[in-house]
């Protein structure tokens, strides 16, 4: 059996695996959780990410305006499910050159320390992997970003690194981004990053097509006794445009940058009515795993045709085993 290293959650969102089933991933049975309209203002509400807070839980929000303006929104559940949306965006403080805002999106949230950390897509002349930090999802501090544009899925690890703070990210460019690998950084600061390691790509051909054109990490690596197990998304190019799915690594827990054992299939993909039809159809992209140390469970966060958000669950084991049972073979370590 894997091992979440990690501490209990006991009270993580569960649903227990429907009979019959036999996929690594289920569906919430009443998915979407949170509606595009969660908010006066929001045209869509997806692509957020979601931590343990006090005695429930605290999220940033991607809510997309009816003007379609992106940005981040905070917001409060006790029970991980049922959300109140704060109805103004965050605002941060930090240095003016840095702060100015554009754009932000897809953002990521991981506890380090004494404090949760944030991690988005930033506009500043392109975008970058934009940096910042909370203590109570109140007041909010912005860092300098991380990289240089054009960069996107900027994913911390929740410990140091070989005494590093570490990230994984999506180099990028100025367009809808035609390709797409993943790689490793880390930085004795936050501020200055080096130490730039591939970790993996896309798949040529169709040994492994639902990830073809790009993949991208999704939620915070979750560190199992067996290594960090990597929730992504990976982009196949069809005559009817992109389509998202979730698929599943397990990186080597001193040097994350080895693959040990990446999943041929996918694990999670669109199917569900909300998750084909929306203002980008066909999209599961996760952003956030919720895991309970005890019993092994994992609750993702996804959004849903950049519209919705929903909720799916699995546990260590199954997607372990899954990837081990459908190895993506040229990528072992």
């Amino acid at each position: 059996m894997s091992k979440i290293m990690d501490k209990p959650l006991p009270n993580i969102p569960w649903q227990e695996k429907p009979e019959g089933c036999t996929a690594p991933v289920w569906r919430y049975t009443e998915n979407p959780i949170i509606p595009r309209d969660a908010i006066p203002s929001s045209n869509s509400v997806f692509n957020s990410a979601v931590v343990p807070f006090g005695k429930g839980f605290a999220g940033l929000f991607r809510c997309d305006s009816k003007s379609v303006s992106m940005d981040l929104f905070a917001g409060f559940s006790e029970d991980g499910i049922h959300w109140t949306i704060h109805h103004d965006p965050i605002s941060f403080e930090g240095d003016s050159e840095v702060i100015r805002r554009e754009y932000r999106y897809d953002p990521r949230v991981c506890f380090i320390g004494d404090r949760y950390y944030i991690s988005w897509c930033n506009g500043y002349h392109g975008p970058t992997i934009g940096l910042g930090w909370t203590f109570d999802f109140q007041t909010f501090h912005q860092s300098e970003n991380a990289f240089l544009p054009y960069n996107r899925n900027g994913v911390l690890f929740p410990r140091k690194i070989g005494g590093n703070y570490a990230i994984l990210s999506r180099p990028s460019d100025t367009g809808h981004t035609p390709f797409g690998d993943i790689f490793y950084s880390e930085s004795p600061d936050l501020i200055f990053w080096g130490k730039h390691r591939y970790v993996m790509g896309t798949v040529p051909g169709d040994a492994s097509a639902w990830q073809s054109k790009k993949i991208g990490p999704g939620p915070i690596p979750i560190e199992t006794d067996e290594g960090w197990l990597l929730i992504y998304h990976g982009v196949i190019q069809t005559c009817n445009g992109f389509v998202y799915r979730m698929g599943c690594a397990l990186l080597d827990r001193d040097k994350p940058w080895k693959v040990k054992c990446r999943s041929k299939y996918y694990i999670l993909g669109p199917q569900e009515y909300y998750e084909c039809v929306g203002d980008v159809p066909n999209v599961t992209f996760p952003c956030a795993a919720l895991t309970d140390a005890d019993t092994g469970r994992i609750a993702i966060y996804y959004g849903c045709a950049d519209t919705v958000t929903g909720l799916a669950f699995t546990t260590a084991d199954e997607l372990i085993n899954y990837m081990k049972q459908h190895p993506l073979e040229e990528d072992k370590a």
